[in-house]
């Protein structure tokens, strides 16, 4: 993994300078402000720091090199689903400085045994993930002296820190509660097996396993304006997971924040109350709308506003189950112009059940690429399947909606505040 910082004007300068040297798979880890300082800091602008990283292949360990150290681990851990934290973990009072938040200067420990509530380690974790920039800061230093691989013979003859077992146990348990799927928690944690030795604080795992899956979320992929018009953007998805509402919200930001000339059409002819939403919305910003009911009523309503920038296409709900509406949708797609630019969002709800989100995720894969966008991220406090999701359909994540105020409630996916999350952040 290459890490390096940035540094510009604006955040979005920062990051197109990381961009242009580590290349378009540069991830930012962390964004901060640097605030002037001195006496003439009055007359000076602050300046912003971009921390970006990328991939590289051979930081991934090798599974066949570990396999002997990670069984050992396992067995060590025991890891079973239902195996319950003993309390008897982070303990005495050199531990409490380490959950205390103290991030960068965690002691060593000597006692074989810990004692201390698990609530305490809970609380030491929040803080740790509160604090993540400063961790940041010293892995900067870590990875950069991390860059040879380790060798088979010595990692033989490597001790596992006690303290960092019980950590990766304890990021275990806090992912499977969050819903991660075990599969992708395995490989969360076997992919940081390797900073577990040496005597590794917590504080370099934890951090070793943030960056892991900030870069296995990526950058949020979203509406690309190229200048050529229209660009025509389908929103598609099962029935109730907010899509007219999450197209108005999206819609809006492009009207009123940058001043795009937009447009609607619905093809969601089976529901009267969606197509009568969508055209509140429509008169609010003061955008045409259209009702269209195959490809070639499409195409034609498009090229009645074809100098708009934006177009935005709201599709009919439906099962994942019903071949019939899946052919429909197939063909509307594949009936646009070719003329026309087009993205695809396939909108699902972070309360839908794991299992559902697997076959939607493979039946509208039949009908096109998508962008993913999650909504109800309010209505549920496990994250877990936005992980699973991404890891399964590879597609980009988007947008995530958090309510039903528009245009307030969607952002553009966060991937720090969802990884922090899902490990027990807030």
């Amino acid at each position: 993994m290459t890490i390096n910082k940035y540094q510009g004007k604006t955040k979005e300068e920062a990051i197109e300078k990381a961009k242009q040297e580590l290349g378009e798979g540069a991830v930012v880890m962390n964004v901060k402000e640097i605030k002037p300082t001195g006496m003439f800091k009055a007359w000076k602008s602050s300046v912003f720091e971009v921390t970006a990283a990328k991939e590289e292949k051979d930081d991934f360990v090798d599974p066949r090199q570990v396999a002997d150290l990670a069984a050992k681990t396992v067995k060590t851990l025991n890891l079973a689903a239902d195996e319950k934290i003993s309390p008897k973990e982070f303990s005495n009072d050199r531990t409490q400085d380490i959950l205390s938040g103290r991030l960068t200067s965690a002691p060593e420990l000597h006692a074989p045994e810990l004692h201390a509530p698990e609530l305490h380690a809970k609380d030491g974790l929040e803080k740790r993930l509160e604090n993540l920039s400063n961790i940041l800061e010293k892995q900067l230093s870590v990875e950069e002296s991390r860059q040879k691989e380790v060798k088979e013979e010595e990692k033989e003859h490597q001790v596992v820190n006690p303290e960092g077992l019980q950590f990766i146990k304890m990021l275990y348990r806090t992912l499977l509660e969050n819903e991660v799927n075990e599969k992708y928690v395995n490989q969360i944690l076997d992919e940081a097996e390797k900073v577990m030795h040496s005597g590794s604080s917590v504080d370099v795992i934890l951090s070793n396993v943030y960056q892991k899956m900030i870069l296995k979320l990526g950058q949020p992929d979203t509406i690309c304006v190229t200048g050529k018009k229209p660009r025509i953007i389908f929103f598609v998805g099962p029935t109730g997971v907010g899509k007219t509402t999450t197209i108005a919200k999206i819609a809006s930001k492009y009207k009123l924040e940058m001043g795009m000339k937009i447009a609607f059409l619905t093809a969601d002819t089976y529901r009267i109350a969606a197509t009568e939403q969508l055209r509140v919305y429509a008169n609010i910003l003061d955008a045409p709308m259209s009702i269209i009911y195959s490809s070639e009523e499409m195409n034609a309503a498009i090229e009645r506003v074809n100098e708009y920038d934006l177009i935005f296409v709201d599709t009919a709900g439906f099962s994942h189950k019903n071949d019939e509406q899946c052919n429909d949708m197939k063909k509307m797609l594949a009936g646009l112009d070719e003329a026309y630019e087009r993205e695809v969002y396939l909108v699902v709800s972070a309360t839908t059940k794991y299992k559902d989100l697997l076959e939607i995720a493979d039946r509208y894969k039949e009908i096109a690429d998508y962008k993913l966008i999650f909504t109800k991220l309010d209505e549920t406090e496990a994250y877990g399947n936005i992980y699973n999701i991404k890891m399964y359909s590879g597609a980009p994540l988007s947008y995530m909606t958090n309510g039903q105020n528009v245009p307030d409630d969607i952002e553009e996916f966060n991937t720090q505040k969802i990884v922090k999350q899902l490990l027990g952040g807030r």
